[in-house]
């Protein structure tokens, strides 16, 4: 087993950091829920006014995207989409209701 010298360790400690992460930036005006083994994957967005969020059903079963009141998906089928854009501030709670215990969030600044 090789072990990594001083400047491969600092490249790989460099390219972690730098690696982008499943949060929303401030100048993102599209972004995408993945839906899959019984998850919304990320759980949680950050996302500013006038944002589209995508949700696409990676499973192989039907699945929902419901938000009380604001928002509802028809039954989403295997790589079916749903889309919706987030006008207003304020933290919108969604779940599956074909599996109620699928939830997620997403967070409107």
């Amino acid at each position: 087993m090789k072990t990594l010298n001083r400047r491969d360790f600092s490249v790989a400690v460099a390219a972690a950091i730098l690696l982008p992460v499943t949060t929303a930036r401030a100048d993102d005006t599209n972004m995408e829920v993945h839906i899959d083994n019984f998850v919304f994957q990320p759980a949680e967005l950050k996302i500013k006014v006038g944002t589209t969020v995508t949700w696409t059903n990676r499973d192989d079963i039907p699945h929902t995207v419901v938000s009380a009141g604001k928002f509802r998906s028809k039954a989403l089928d295997t790589d079916d989409k749903f889309s919706f854009t987030f006008t207003e501030a304020g933290d919108y709670k969604y779940f599956c209701s074909l599996h109620p215990h699928m939830t997620g969030m997403i967070k409107v600044e």
